[in-house]
């Protein structure tokens, strides 16, 4: 069965070019080591709800656009298995200048019960 890594980041507005490459650069890695897609989105429509929202979920500042990506996978023990292979790949670890607020990001893994 499949497995999905769902995320959700802040990304200033002045680093989006820095995060768009980056993102290639991490696909490229994930795809390498057994992703079966890869997919990232900057909000377009995203609004401030008054309850919850994305903006809300990772304390969007004024100058950050909402970033929503995921990844899915064979199964969760294939995830596991590439994760693993990403994280400790040198290409994949942090620098000094990263283009999003990791400590604002949500992430998680899903199981998929419904595709068309």
């Amino acid at each position: 069965m499949p497995y999905v890594d769902g995320f959700v980041i802040p990304v200033p507005k002045a680093k989006v070019e820095a995060y768009k490459e980056l993102a290639r650069k991490a696909r490229d890695v994930w795809m390498e080591y057994g992703a079966l897609s890869f997919v990232e989105c900057l909000g377009d429509d995203v609004p401030y709800g008054e309850l919850t929202s994305f903006p809300r979920a990772v304390q969007l500042k004024e100058d950050e656009i909402v970033g929503f990506s995921w990844i899915v996978y064979e199964s969760r023990e294939s995830r596991d298995a590439v994760n693993a292979r990403v994280m400790a790949d040198p290409r994949m670890q942090p620098g000094p200048d990263m283009p999003f607020d990791g400590k604002r990001m949500i992430f998680g893994g899903f199981v998929p019960f419904l595709e068309d």
